[in-house]
């Protein structure tokens, strides 16, 4: 069995497995933007691998925080703390509310699907998208909230 140093075992993962994909990214790269605005390849590869990166150092210290509390779940707190501590708390206020209202959201998803399903037989799958649209224009109305609170607009 050879040794392996930190950096050799990088090589060793695939990209598909270390980064978001591509498409998800430039998805939300073009939300931000106007409709005719272009992207580069280039410039999709480095937020891809900047957020990638982002998500995996707060994941990273949210985990540390489970271990110590023996605890093998990561939540949304877990999360929020690790930014706060990380020295991201600009962000945490408003993404505080955000998982608040997701939150709230699902909750109101759950309930009235299973209300639904009782009453009515509604499709599982037809349930499912539903709830993804909500929870798309919950996204949509959140950022609109998140761009005006970081332009010092709110």
């Amino acid at each position: 069995m050879s040794a392996h140093s930190g950096d050799e075992l990088d090589i060793d993962i695939k990209e598909q497995d270390r980064f978001l994909p591509i498409a998800n990214v430039a998805r939300i790269m073009k939300k931000a933007l106007p409709e005719n605005a272009k992207i580069a390849k280039e410039a999709k590869e480095c937020v891809q691998e900047c957020v990638s990166e982002f998500i995996s150092f707060i994941t990273s210290e949210a985990s540390d925080r489970c271990q110590q509390e023996k605890r093998k779940t990561i939540n949304g707190e877990d999360i929020l703390w690790a930014m706060q501590s990380l020295g991201f708390e600009n962000y945490t206020e408003a993404l505080k509310i955000y998982l608040g209202k997701y939150r709230e959201t699902t909750k109101i998803e759950r309930t009235t699907a299973t209300g639904k399903e009782k009453e009515e037989g509604q499709d599982p799958l037809a349930q499912q998208q539903q709830q993804q649209v909500q929870q798309q224009q919950m996204y949509g109305d959140q950022q609109q909230q998140m761009a005006g609170y970081y332009n010092g607009s709110m």
